[in-house]
C-alpha cells in the first residue's frame, strides 16, 4: 500500500495484485487499479507491465510448506508472468539461510531459491532484503549493504528504496540489505549502481 501511495503520487500506474476482490477498494482510494491474483495457483499469469515488485508473503502464523508455495512458489510465478523489470523483496538472512525444517529456517531457504532463479532469470532485477519491519514513521535515511547485521528498518523507508528503484531505476543488479541508517535513500542507493 505504501508502494502504491508513493507510485500514483509519482504518476506512475499503479496496479496491486490482491489475493480477494474484498481488497479492491482499499487500493482504488489511492488511486491504483486492483487486480485479484491467485500467486499460488497453477494457471499461468501474464502481465503486460514494465515492472513488477514481489512483495507478497506466506505471513505469520503460516507453515513451511506456505512458505515454498507462496515466498518461492509465487515469486517464480510472477517471474515468469512477463515483466521487463522484478524488484524482489526478499528478507535479511537470505544470502545464507539455515539448514532445517524449523519454519523460518524454511521461511529463508525459499527466499533464498527465488532470489537465485530471479539471479539467473536474465530479467532486469533488484533484490531488496529489508531487516526487521516496523510501524515507525519513515525517517527517509537508510542503509544498504551486501551483509549488513541485523536491524529494524520502517515499512515507510522500504517503500521509499523500492521507489526509488523502481522510479530512478537505481541499483539495478544488485543485491542488498536493508536497515536504517544515515543516508538518504537515493544517496545510499547511488553508491550500489
Amino acid at each position: 500500500m505504501r508502494l502504491l501511495r508513493l507510485l500514483v503520487e509519482g504518476g506512475h500506474e499503479a496496479v496491486g495484485l490482491i489475493r480477494t476482490a474484498e481488497q479492491a477498494d482499499d487500493l482504488r482510494a489511492l488511486g491504483a487499479e486492483a487486480l485479484v491474483v491467485d500467486l499460488e495457483g497453477d494457471d499461468e499469469l501474464r502481465l503486460d507491465a514494465d515492472a513488477v515488485v514481489f512483495a507478497a508473503g506466506a505471513g505469520p502464523g503460516s507453515g513451511a510448506q506456505r512458505k515454498w508455495t507462496m515466498d518461492y512458489g509465487g515469486a517464480a510465478k510472477l517471474m515468469r508472468s512477463g515483466p521487463r523489470r522484478y524488484v524482489m523483496v526478499s528478507a535479511m538472512g537470505a544470502a545464507d539461510p539455515p539448514p532445517g525444517d524449523e519454519v523460518f529456517a524454511v521461511y529463508l531457504q525459499a527466499k533464498t531459491k527465488a532470489d537465485h532463479e530471479l539471479q539467473a532469470s536474465g530479467l532486469d532485477h533488484t533484490i531488496v532484503r529489508p531487516g526487521r519491519l516496523t510501524d515507525d514513521p519513515g525517517t527517509g535515511r537508510v542503509r544498504v549493504g551486501e551483509r549488513l547485521e541485523r536491524g529494524a528498518v520502517p515499512r515507510d523507508d522500504v517503500a521509499a528504496v523500492l521507489y526509488a528503484v523502481l522510479d530512478e531505476h537505481l541499483a539495478s543488479g544488485s543485491t542488498f540489505d536493508l536497515v536504517s541508517g544515515d543516508e538518504d535513500v537515493a544517496t545510499a542507493l547511488s553508491r550500489l549502481a
